[in-house]
C-alpha cells in the first residue's frame, strides 16, 4: 500500500510556482487563483511561506520569491540531475533509431551538452558531454532559443555578430527572428547543414509540468540520410523521449496542477499552461 501524499506540501509549491517572474510582486489572492486553491486556503499557505523565508512581502500586500529559494538552489546542479535522468532514455533511443542523440541546455547564449548517447553505427558528432556549440546554428538551440523572452533572445544571441559556419548557416538577424518564431509555433526545430554541411539534426523541446522549456533533444544523422520521411520519424521518437523525460524529472508537476474545488477544475480547463509537446502534423523537410 502506498503512503498517502501530502496535500499541503502540493498546495504549497503549487502556490510557489505561481510566480511567473522574478521581479513581480503578486497578491496572496491572485497566487491562489493561479494556483487553482481557495483564496482562505492560500493565505494561509503563503503566511507559512513568509514565515519560513519561501516568499517575502512587500509594498501593499504583494509578495514574490524569497532568498530561502536561492540558499535552496545552490544545492542543484542541474546539468549533473539532467544527465543522470536522461542518459538511458538517450541510450535507448540511440540504439532504436541508429543516431546520434544529444541533449542541451542554454548557457550564456551557447548550447552545453549535458548528455551525448551514440552507436558504433550512428554518425559521427565530434562532441561530448560538456562541449558547447553556437545555439543559433544547432537544433538544440534553436529550440531553446525559440523559448526565450524576446528581449533576453535579443540581448543574447540577437545583438552579435552571426557567424557562418556553412553556406547554408542563418546570418540574417531578421531571418533568424522569423525562423525562431516558425521553430515556436510547430514545436520543433531542425538543423539543415547549418553547423555542418554533411550532417542534418533535429531537435524538441523538454519541458516541465507548466509548459515551460527546460532543455532540448535532438537526433543527428547524415544529411543524405534525412529525408522527410526519417525526419518524421525521429522527431515522434524525440518527442516520446522527451515527455518520458519530463515524467521523470518532474514526476510530481501534474498534480500539483490539478484543481482543488469545481471552480478550479472550470479555470484549469480554459486557461491551464500550454500542452507538454505539440505534435506538429505538418512533413518536414517541405
Amino acid at each position: 500500500m502506498s503512503t498517502p501524499r501530502n496535500q499541503s506540501v502540493f498546495k504549497a509549491f503549487a502556490m510557489l510556482k505561481s510566480f511567473r517572474r522574478p521581479d513581480e510582486w503578486v497578491t496572496s489572492s491572485e497566487l491562489s487563483r493561479r494556483a487553482n486553491l481557495p483564496e482562505a486556503s492560500g493565505y494561509r499557505l503563503i503566511q507559512t511561506l513568509e514565515e519560513i523565508g519561501a516568499v517575502v512581502r512587500g509594498p501593499r500586500g504583494k509578495y514574490r520569491p524569497g532568498l530561502l529559494l536561492v540558499a535552496l538552489s545552490q544545492n542543484v546542479v542541474v546539468s549533473e540531475l539532467l544527465h543522470e535522468a536522461s542518459q538511458s532514455i538517450a541510450d535507448d533511443l540511440a540504439k532504436r533509431l541508429t543516431v546520434t542523440v544529444h541533449l542541451g541546455l542554454l548557457e550564456g547564449g551557447m548550447v552545453t551538452y549535458v548528455t551525448k548517447a551514440t552507436t558504433p553505427d550512428s554518425f559521427t558528432t565530434h562532441t561530448r558531454a560538456g562541449s558547447q556549440l553556437e545555439a543559433y546554428c544547432s537544433a538544440v538551440g534553436k529550440v531553446l532559443l525559440a523559448d526565450l523572452p524576446r528581449e533576453q533572445l535579443e540581448n543574447s544571441v540577437l545583438d552579435n555578430e552571426l557567424v557562418a559556419l556553412t553556406p547554408h548557416t542563418i546570418t540574417d538577424h531578421d531571418a533568424l527572428r522569423s525562423h525562431l518564431e516558425t521553430v515556436r509555433e510547430q514545436g520543433f526545430a531542425v538543423d539543415d547543414r547549418e553547423a555542418r554541411v554533411d550532417m542534418c539534426c533535429i531537435a524538441v523541446p523538454v519541458r516541465d509540468g507548466y509548459g515551460r522549456t527546460v532543455a532540448a533533444m535532438s537526433a543527428t544523422d547524415s544529411a543524405e540520410a534525412m529525408t522527410p520521411e526519417r525526419q518524421a520519424m525521429l522527431r515522434d521518437g524525440l518527442l516520446e523521449a522527451a515527455e518520458a523525460l519530463s515524467r521523470k524529472v518532474y514526476p510530481a508537476a501534474p498534480s500539483m496542477r490539478e484543481p482543488t474545488s469545481a471552480a478550479g477544475k472550470s479555470a484549469a480547463t480554459t486557461s491551464g499552461a500550454p500542452g507538454r509537446f505539440k505534435r506538429v502534423e505538418q512533413r518536414l523537410g517541405a
